[in-house]
């Protein structure tokens, strides 16, 4: 049984497909949202299987209830949608990340992507890291090859990472090794925000213009990232030991210097003990 249900044109003229996933590598929402405002206005031209590919107890479907009367249910869904830029075709599949068979679904999206010409991969990605909010948002680099990325990131980190992967990760390595070029580029957000933080999903919308050489306006995002600092720049003055923790992050980042390994997780554990919970994302500050 396909766990893809396929209802695609006959007019792409080779295109790119990028992909965002909620869930393990997607810290305040950037990557989605960066993702949605690309397919925003597209047209659905594939769903997937969610009964099959989802977990309905830890992704349960949200129940409106109307004067005592249960209306509608919205279930967590997953699809690909195409958009085109100019002369450009853009796929975005974006959604909630696959509880069940990776591996399947890595085999039909390179199924798919054979049928469909797709000429390249672009992965958008976030992850929390000892990153100030008062600085530009740094993005690293993933790339099935060099010379793939665009702009100024850079691949990183170096030497060798090993650490749980996220199902958007298994599928780019089946894709790159099927031999469409992939990337991926993932905004580090601050540790210590919580909810979204749309100044990272600014970032990685920047980035994906640049690599699939479009403008897709920032939309609401614009006007949330600004609303967003001067709430997280209130909650930081208000507070002096959040204060002083933000300049010391501030200062190794502009001396391009971050602690040791375990110096930092200690730090990292020790804020969000005494303060992990003071400063919002996309909500009010306590």
């Amino acid at each position: 049984m396909a766990l893809i249900r396929v209802n695609a044109p006959d007019d792409l003229r080779e295109p790119s497909l990028l992909v965002a996933l909620d869930g393990w590598v997607d810290a305040g929402s950037a990557a989605t949202s960066a993702a949605e405002r690309l397919a925003d206005g597209g047209a659905v031209i594939a769903e997937f299987d969610t009964d099959v590919l989802f977990d309905y107890r830890a992704r349960r479907p949200t129940l409106e209830i109307r004067d005592g009367r249960q209306r509608t249910l919205t279930w967590a869904d997953l699809k690909i949608t195409r958009s085109k830029y100019g002369a450009r075709d853009i796929l975005v599949m974006t959604g909630a990340e696959p509880d069940f068979r990776w591996r399947e679904l890595s085999a039909e999206l390179v199924a798919l992507a054979e049928r469909l010409g797709i000429v390249q991969w672009i992965s958008l990605g976030s992850i929390p890291a000892a990153v100030p909010h008062t600085r530009p948002v740094p993005i690293l680099g993933t790339s099935s090859k060099p010379g793939l990325l665009k702009g100024d990131v850079q691949a990183g980190p170096t030497g060798t990472l090993r650490v749980p992967a996220a199902c958007i990760s298994v599928l780019d390595v089946a894709i790159s090794k099927a031999g469409v070029p992939a990337v991926g580029y993932f905004a580090q957000v601050p540790h210590y925000v919580n909810g979204p933080y749309a100044t990272a999903a600014l970032a990685l919308l920047e980035a994906a213009n640049r690599h699939l050489e479009v403008e897709v306006p920032p939309g609401p995002l614009a006007n949330e990232a600004i609303l967003l600092r001067q709430r997280l720049d209130t909650a930081t003055a208000s507070d002096e030991s959040t204060k002083q923790y933000v300049e010391r992050l501030e200062s190794m980042v502009d001396e391009a210097k971050l602690p040791e390994g375990d110096e930092l997780i200690a730090d990292i554990e020790k804020f969000l003990r005494e303060r992990g919970n003071e400063l919002g994302g996309g909500g009010r500050p306590n």
